[in-house]
């Protein structure tokens, strides 16, 4: 049978109980019409990329489908119908990816990124110094000494320049 990744969207609005039963109300669904759900992911609540609806976040739930291109439409025709229901999207695959998604990965690997630490990537405040400290960076009085174009080399003409200010040999 083929393979589906099916994932929807919930207003923010929505509790988890009812994402949760719009959840098993298209598990019942694809069971029904002799596919079988794979898989469930709750992605949670995250921010969406603009708004839908007037809705700025929204509840991602994934759900990998083995079953007949009929449940699909069946499924994507209830969530039309359900006012919950945001966005939907369904994408047929070679094979069901096992272990947690690459959404599931992501968060799990933020959540390790950030350890303990306490002061983000850069230590605390106190190693770091201030900007006085630089060396390395003059201030606007040293510009003077480098003539007005700083340490860039001076302007080559352009070719229509050298017309009227070039030499008679030139022109």
């Amino acid at each position: 049978m083929p393979l589906y990744e099916h994932v929807f969207l919930a207003r923010q609005d929505a509790s988890p109980q009812q994402v949760e039963e719009i959840t098993n109300q298209i598990s019942n669904v694809v069971t029904q019409l002799g596919g079988k759900v794979a898989k469930t992911e709750q992605w949670g609540m995250r921010s969406l990329s603009y708004r839908i609806e007037k809705n700025r976040k929204a509840h991602f739930v994934m759900l990998n489908i083995d079953g007949p291109a009929a449940i699909v439409a069946e499924i994507e025709r209830q969530e039309r119908i359900h006012e919950d229901v945001l966005r939907y999207l369904t994408v047929r695959v070679d094979e069901l990816e096992e272990g947690p998604s690459a959404m599931m990965r992501k968060a799990d690997r933020d959540r390790d990124d950030r350890g303990d630490r306490g002061f983000g990537d850069r230590g605390p405040r106190e190693d770091r110094g201030f900007r006085g400290d630089r060396e390395d960076r003059g201030f606007r009085g040293d510009r003077e000494d480098r003539g007005p174009r700083g340490d860039r080399p001076p302007r080559r003409p352009r070719e229509d320049d050298s017309a009227t200010t070039g030499t008679e040999e030139q022109r």
